[in-house]
């Protein structure tokens, strides 16, 4: 996994601690590169399963170019008998929107929102519950159960 740390000061908004007379600057390190995703996991949130099932759908939605991109193609020249078993950049593109659509329809409907928002634009829980208007706090349950039922989908154990 890429790193890009940074240091970043907590301000009034973020934790602090209350103890003492003066006020504390205090830091923390920050993975810029770092996914929510990944962040979930790492914290202990998700299981393996559920954020393998999480890295490939993201993967599916690169690889579809569902995402906004340039208008130029920059991809290398296909040299013949590479790739993916012969296929095309069309189809392999093609094949990959097919995934992502399955894996979404088998999440089932009101649970793409969540996937979409988290898994592929990458948006924090927090950020997508407000955007959803969720309660707080609600996102990574939903979040949950819509990746065991990608898993699911992916066939993951």
């Amino acid at each position: 996994m890429h790193r890009e740390l940074v240091e970043r000061e907590l301000t009034s908004v973020g934790p602090r601690r209350s103890a003492g007379v003066g006020r504390h600057r205090r830091s923390v390190t920050v993975n810029l590169a770092e996914s929510p995703l990944g962040w979930l996991h790492a914290h202990g949130h998700l299981e393996d399963r559920l954020f393998e099932a999480g890295e490939r759908l993201r993967s599916d939605y690169e690889r579809a170019q569902l995402g906004p991109n340039v208008t130029m193609r920059w991809d290398p020249v296909r040299i013949k008998g590479t790739g993916d078993q012969g296929l095309t950049q069309s189809e392999r593109q093609l094949a990959a929107r097919q995934r992502f659509d399955g894996a979404l329809a088998q999440a089932g409907k009101g649970l793409e929102d969540i996937l979409w928002r988290v898994v592929c634009a990458g948006e924090t829980l927090p950020t997508a519950e407000k955007a959803l208007s969720w309660p707080a706090r609600s996102g990574k349950l939903v979040l949950k159960l819509a990746l065991d039922r990608v898993a699911d989908f992916y066939r993951i154990g």
